[in-house]
């Protein structure tokens, strides 16, 4: 799947930064991001591997379903983890453009359980 046929973006974060995204009406990400001047996102192809490379073990977490349309403008794709594209949006994320949260569980080995319709597509 080339990034063109993307047309949901995953993020996944701490409950507490949803909070305070909710509060404000926007995220502006977490402190990597805003140190890198972007904020990352994944794509389904690449969410159960973000998850264990930078999540593993930590609950609490939630996920963002982020429609591509409403940010494309603002959003680049770049090459990372061995040259492949990973959207990377440069701006803040309106709560607005969020279109489904979803809690990500830890099952009993640690590992984080996706929702079963994003399950079917790993």
């Amino acid at each position: 799947m080339t990034n063109t046929e993307h047309e949901i973006i995953y993020r996944v974060l701490g409950s507490d930064e949803w909070a305070e995204a909710l509060a404000s009406g926007q995220y502006a990400g977490a402190p990597h991001d805003i140190a890198d001047g972007f904020i990352h996102f994944s794509t389904i192809d690449t969410l159960a591997a973000t998850l264990a490379l930078h999540y593993t073990k930590r609950d609490g977490l939630k996920l963002l379903h982020v429609p591509v349309a409403p940010i494309k403008a603002k959003l680049k794709w770049e090459p990372a983890r061995g040259g492949t594209l990973f959207p990377h949006l440069y701006d803040v994320l309106a709560v607005a453009h969020v279109t489904r949260v979803d809690d990500l569980p830890l099952d009993a080995n640690g590992v984080h359980i996706l929702p079963e319709d994003l399950q079917q597509t790993q």
